[in-house]
């Protein structure tokens, strides 16, 4: 698997967390792979077979198509080469800026002129252009942020929840978005279709999720006290509401494939 995120412009620095590209190379049978949930909502353009399980079946999807917040981990099924356009956006700001209604499931399926960008991104990506097909989805962003007045009460309270990782509570996220709670929950239930706090707790599962990742023996009952959980009981809870597995079962799993990578690394360097 291959990975690239890209900067957005500051123009979209409000809206848009990052650009990426991915690609997947498997076999000529369907193989999947896991989504686990985070905070914030994808808009996906595809080049290749891409399938979601749902209800036990393979549903195909079109491109581009939407992740909305996920409350548990997706399988995606794909074959040979699969490559993805994706643009990773803020759950209070995407819906407006695309002109949608809000939307609180996993998977929405859109029509929207966006598409249209579809052929042309192709293209690029048939000639390995990567750069140019994101400078392409860039450009288009960009002309629609033009078009949306920015909600600063929005923008404010995403930033005061991004800064403190989704752990402070909603009266402080009113208090730095200068409205009541009654207000901002409205509003940012209109403009993503979930609670503040739907969104705050992806926030912190995922900084935990990341965290074990990148030190799998960290000590759980004190990232439970640093991510504003009640205890390591109430974050073993979320964990596994939002991934399917304990924590404790994510670490080992993450320090046996660091050190698979590790043995990966020295194989490659002898």
């Amino acid at each position: 698997m291959h990975h690239q995120e890209f900067e957005p412009p500051e123009e979209l620095q409000d809206t848009i967390k990052c650009f990426w590209y991915n690609r997947r190379l498997s076999g000529a049978e369907l193989s999947g792979f896991e989504v686990v949930p985070d905070g914030y909502t994808e808009i996906i353009f595809h080049f290749g077979s891409c399938n979601i399980s749902s209800n036990g079946e393979l549903q195909p999807l079109p491109s581009p198509f939407m992740m909305g917040l996920l409350n548990q981990p997706a399988i995606f099924y794909t074959k040979n080469r699969f490559e993805i356009i994706g643009i990773r956006c803020f759950p209070w700001t995407v819906f407006d800026l695309l002109g949608l209604p809000s939307n609180k499931h996993g998977l929405h399926l859109f029509e929207h002129p966006m598409a249209q960008l579809q052929p042309k991104l192709n293209a690029f990506i048939l000639d390995g252009k990567i750069d140019e097909a994101v400078a392409t989805v860039k450009q288009y962003f960009l002309q629609a942020r033009a078009q949306v007045a920015a909600n600063s009460m929005l923008f404010k309270a995403g930033i005061a929840m991004q800064e403190a990782k989704g752990t402070i509570p909603v009266s402080e996220v009113a208090a730095a978005a200068h409205v009541t709670v009654r207000t901002l929950e409205r509003n940012f239930k209109r403009s993503s279709g979930h609670t503040v706090k739907d969104v705050s707790g992806l926030m912190r599962f995922e900084q935990v999720r990341n965290r074990l990742w990148h030190d799998p023996d960290a000590n759980l009952a004190s990232l439970a006290h640093e991510f504003g959980y009640t205890d390591q009981p109430h974050l073993s809870r979320e964990f596994k509401r939002y991934s399917g597995t304990s924590p404790a079962a994510f670490a080992r799993k993450a320090k046996k494939g660091k050190q698979v990578l590790s043995s990966d690394l020295l194989n490659l360097s002898s």
